[in-house]
């Protein structure tokens, strides 16, 4: 039986790894612009190929977590981030950063993944999924608060990504290597509830990429629309990082007790909200107002469409693909932030995407309230009154065909039964016993 971590740190730690990157975008695309010379457009490019490296990633191995091993899988993509950033930060032709950059994202999208699996497999993903937001949110403040006084160019930001996997590498000990229990779902398994995923992985395409446009052009924003200084919007985006964390705290502590479905759907449209009042912003009130709102609510709904992902399958494919297409719309959104506003303006690009998220949340709070819990959870039934009782462990997940999460579930998976399903089964296996070894067969 492999090991699997009791504590959610190591997952923790993983996902801070893998989602640091996309948290660093800004300073990683403006420091490539200042410190090699490259237009806007060309350092956004290069964040974009950042991001689509972890897309990549993502898609690729959904399935394949359990077969490589998480904790294989997870050391390798650690390495890739370490090698990838590493290199891109010691040194100073565009082409070996390029280069460099997109293996550490696809390092970054394998750490993720590994993440999203694991974090899939335990009883409260949502409560994981806060923790990872919380640690990647006061790992990026406390850069964005430190960077900015160790010196320019390109290679703090990708050095601060290289060590961030160097310091978690310790972490994988914990994770399994999925491959000595003998109960692993084949590759083929089909993924559950396709419709839903599929609406799901779509969703958060658009929905991620409207969130990036944003904050891609915030700081163009502040400076040119609202007349503010450069110090004064650090300071705005300071505070609403720290509003983030706040966000994610409240989020913990809320879990499961509004379902899914209000969190996801009012969050998204109050996002909407604060994406049009950001984007009109003529001043330091409503500019402020809008960034530090959206970012006290953009980690919350995050973190429920991450726990929506994981409950579709405790093998955690649908996370993956979720995380992934996120990190896909990530990509695409400072290519749509600067194509909007540049033709509609920085106020029409707000109504743009805010009408696009108000549209969004009807699918996202669908497929809530249509996929409200979990999957049947392993090694329960349910009493007549609903409550979950034990079934004595037999049947596994890889004898009957149920997909079994290899991390984060602290028991060895069964099948789950309804109890009228029980009752005939034990008689038959009662007349099995009382024919005798040439008896019945069923």
């Amino acid at each position: 039986m492999p090991s699997r971590p009791r504590a959610p740190w190591p997952l923790v730690a993983l996902f801070t790894a893998g989602y640091l990157a996309a948290y660093l975008l800004p300073t990683v695309v403006g420091r490539l612009s200042a410190g090699l010379g490259l237009t806007p457009a060309q350092a956004g490019l290069v964040g974009s190929g950042l991001l689509l490296g972890s897309a990549a990633a993502g898609f690729t191995l959904a399935s394949r977590v359990d077969r490589y091993g998480p904790r294989r899988l997870a050391r390798t993509g650690l390495l890739l981030a370490l090698t990838g950033y590493g290199c891109a930060a010691l040194v100073s032709a565009v082409p070996l950063v390029v280069t460099g950059a997109v293996v550490g994202g696809f390092g970054s999208g394998t750490a993720t993944a590994v993440a999203a699996a694991g974090i899939a497999g335990r009883r409260d993903p949502h409560r994981a999924s806060t923790l990872g937001l919380l640690s990647v949110s006061a790992t990026a403040g406390a850069l964005y608060l430190t960077l900015p006084h160790l010196g320019g160019g390109h290679a703090l930001p990708f050095a601060s990504l290289a060590l961030v996997a160097a310091a978690v590498w310790p972490a994988t000990g914990r994770l399994g290597d999925g491959h000595d229990t003998g109960t692993a779902p084949e590759a083929g398994t089909p993924l559950p509830r396709p419709r839903a995923g599929l609406v799901l992985a779509g969703a958060m395409v658009c929905w991620s990429m409207a969130q990036n446009a944003l904050w891609g052009v915030s700081g163009r924003i502040g400076v040119t629309q609202a007349g503010l200084s450069e110090v004064t919007v650090g300071a705005v985006f300071a505070a609403a990082l720290g509003a983030g964390l706040l966000g994610v705290t409240a989020a913990g502590a809320l879990g499961s007790r509004l379902g899914r479905a209000v969190p996801i759907g009012a969050g998204t449209v109050v996002i909407a909200g604060c994406i049009g009042l950001s984007s009109a912003a003529e001043g330091l009130a409503s500019f402020a107002a809008g960034e530090i709102l959206w970012n006290a609510c953009y980690p919350v709904v995050l973190s429920y469409l991450i726990g929506l992902a994981a409950s579709l399958d405790p093998r955690g494919r649908w996370a993956v693909l979720a995380g992934s297409a996120s990190s896909l719309g990530v990509a695409c959104g400072p290519v749509a932030g600067s194509v909007l506003s540049e033709r509609a303006g920085y106020p029409g690009m707000g109504l743009v995407l805010g009408g696009l998220l108000l549209l969004l949340a009807v699918p996202l709070t669908a497929v809530a309230l249509h996929t409200s819990g979990r999957p049947l959870v392993p090694g329960a039934v349910r009493r007549r009154g609903g409550a979950p009782a034990a079934v004595v462990a037999g049947t596994t997940g890889a004898a009957t065909g149920l997909a079994a999460p290899q991390m984060g579930a602290p028991e060895q998976p069964v099948t789950e039964f309804p109890v009228r399903s029980v009752v005939p089964l034990l008689v038959r296996r009662r007349a099995f016993r009382q024919a005798g070894p040439s008896g019945p067969q069923g």
